[in-house]
């Protein structure tokens, strides 16, 4: 599946509503999502997936209508080149109450990825959101795992977990990260947010859970 990398609102695939997907062995060039899901999408398999360009494979954004969830989300063996994001969730602030649960990123390279590893509780990508990082999403993430996730990054964070005040992410795990940055300002880092978890075997950058 292919657009060009600039064109606006160009998933490759958008799920929702739908149970036991799975999606493999695929190619997708795209100006948006290169694969997204929203509420409803439950036991979801992705690998072997080539992305680039394109904004990563996203779940969300969650929370505009209250009750939305995404369950039980398996994204393995993927690859990332010159892409936005590598893994996102990402939740509306402000939102209503909603879930996503049950997700795991594991096997996957990433190359010149702007964000590898992303957990973003304040998506909220109009010019109105004067606001944004003062109102808190109300979507509980949880039990969510990134493992064995390599390459480089093409931002000096190249792991952000930024979870909601209101309702802080519970048991994530990062498991054997190792990406690099070559920019200015020296090697990666990680920034983490009203997060609870805890990291496992190598982590470069140094975990900030």
């Amino acid at each position: 599946m292919t657009a060009p990398g600039d064109s606006p609102n160009t998933d490759g695939i958008h799920i929702g509503a739908s149970t036991n997907i799975r999606i493999s062995r695929t190619v997708i060039q795209t100006g948006d999502d290169c694969i997204s899901m929203v509420t409803g999408s439950r036991n979801i398999d992705i690998s072997e997936v080539t992305c680039g360009p394109g904004h990563g494979i996203s779940i969300g954004s969650l929370g505009k209508s209250p009750g939305e969830f995404v369950t039980g989300i398996n994204v393995r063996n993927c690859t990332f080149i010159d892409t936005q994001n590598g893994a996102r969730i990402k939740t509306w602030a402000p939102s209503l109450s909603s879930e996503a649960s049950d997700i795991f990123f594991g096997d996957i390279y990433v190359q010149n990825v702007n964000n590898p590893v992303l957990i973003d509780q304040q998506y909220c990508p109009y010019p109105s959101c004067s606001n944004l990082g003062q109102d808190n999403s109300k979507v509980q993430i949880s039990n969510v795992t990134f493992s064995n996730i390599w390459g480089t990054s093409s931002s000096k964070v190249a792991v952000t977990l930024k979870c909601s005040k209101l309702v802080p992410c519970k048991n994530v795990q990062l498991n054997n990260i190792n990406l690099a940055y070559h920019g200015r300002g020296g090697p990666a880092t990680s920034s983490c947010l009203n997060v609870i978890g805890a990291s496992y075997g190598k982590q470069s950058p140094p975990s900030c859970l």
